[in-house]
């Protein structure tokens, strides 16, 4: 398969490089590209030791962590179609969904999500826990055919808010096409600059833009960091220092007005340059600047926009994109102000496909409905 092909390339690059991080509890724990591909390898071998058919789907139950990310990989090596299930979801809208993916083995990363599973379908396909799959199977053979373009590779269930959920179903030439998107974007971003990009990553891997993104992350040797609680998200980010990162709309605001109501509470000078800098800045897009408000916009761009900046998301941003729907234009103009782009990325909906970063229209169409059984892409 060919982007997974070249993502095991790149590990194989990295061997003795760190490329994926988590923060577990305040502390960081990773693993380099050869680790990660000992843990992949270790998955392979249970899956295969289950005797599962090529085009047999796999459900995915569990947090983010890099055991989520390297099982996935090693259930489309071998050529299993990958099922993520949203590991907060109620057990019965997770069934639901099971129900109508068929997998044939739920893998999950704690004895909760298992027990939840079981107490609401007794006839539930059997499940297993991240401890059992990563202790490997020693002895088997892995020799899985070629998966091709045209194959399925994962069942990414869309969120339902415009009706019920649906399975689209990706083949690795719509997972090939998007890659060959993201990527460019950022080395544009970048702007070709050597060595590893830092990427703090917290959605979950079991939607849509954030499986895409990782799986860029991963494609372009970054250091990727993992978030396992949100409730750290603001000494996390900073923490981590990153280049770019993958965000939603809700976030973003939440930034926006978290900041309005810190400056406001102090007061003084710094609520006096931040206010009269914001309303020259909304005067300037409107194009009714006034006399002062190019002096009050320089004051804030040398003095409070880069202080903001570093305090809610560290010092080396390049920019930050935004996922899952539209920005509305008040937050957009917001970061604009502090000089921070937003770089919108579509993901999944209800009726297309994946469309790529900054491009609506730049559609790599999944097959979206019921995911039978033996379905025709």
């Amino acid at each position: 398969m060919p982007f997974v092909g070249e993502i095991f390339s790149q590990l194989k690059t990295a061997s003795d490089v760190k490329v994926l991080l988590e923060i577990r509890d305040g502390q960081i724990t990773g693993v380099t590209g050869g680790e990660l591909l000992e843990l992949i390898r270790k998955a392979r071998t249970f899956l295969a030791a289950k005797g599962l058919k090529k085009g047999e789907r796999c459900g995915i139950l569990a947090a983010n962590s890099i055991r989520w990310m390297a099982l996935d990989l090693a259930a489309m090596a071998e050529g299993l179609i990958v099922v993520p299930l949203y590991f907060r979801q109620a057990p019965a809208e997770l069934v639901a969904m099971m129900k109508d993916s068929t997998p044939s083995l739920v893998c999950c990363g704690e004895a909760a999500l298992c027990d939840g599973i079981q107490q609401n379908w007794s006839a539930a396909p059997p499940h297993f826990l991240f401890d059992e799959i990563f202790a490997g199977v020693e002895g088997t053979v892995l020799d899985r055919p070629q998966v091709r373009d045209e194959d399925p590779v994962t069942i990414i269930y869309t969120s339902g808010t415009s009706g019920e959920a649906k399975g689209v179903v990706l083949t690795a030439a719509n997972v090939g096409f998007m890659l060959g998107c993201t990527s460019p974007r950022l080395d544009a971003l970048m702007g070709g600059r050597s060595g590893q990009d830092r990427i703090f990553h917290y959605l979950p891997l079991s939607f849509c833009a954030s499986w895409i993104a990782t799986l860029t992350f991963l494609l372009r040797g970054s250091l990727v960091t993992l978030n396992t609680d949100l409730t750290k998200l603001p000494t996390d980010i900073p923490a981590t220092a990153p280049d770019y990162f993958l965000n939603v709309p809700q976030l973003l605001e939440r930034m926006r007005r978290g900041v309005d109501e810190q400056i406001a509470q102090k007061g003084g000078v710094a609520l006096a340059i931040y206010s009269r800098a914001k309303a020259a800045w909304l005067r300037k897009k409107e194009q009714k600047s006034q006399l002062g408000d190019a002096v009050w916009l320089g004051i804030a761009n040398r003095v409070a926009f880069p202080a903001i900046r570093k305090k809610m998301i560290g010092g080396n941003l390049k920019a930050l994109i935004c996922g899952s729907a539209p920005l509305i234009p008040e937050t957009q103009d917001y970061f604009a102000m502090l000089g921070i782009p937003v770089l919108q990325v579509y993901g999944l909906t209800e009726t297309t496909g994946i469309c790529t970063m900054d491009d609506p229209n730049h559609v790599a169409p999944g097959r979206v409905g019921p995911a039978i059984p033996g379905i025709e892409m």
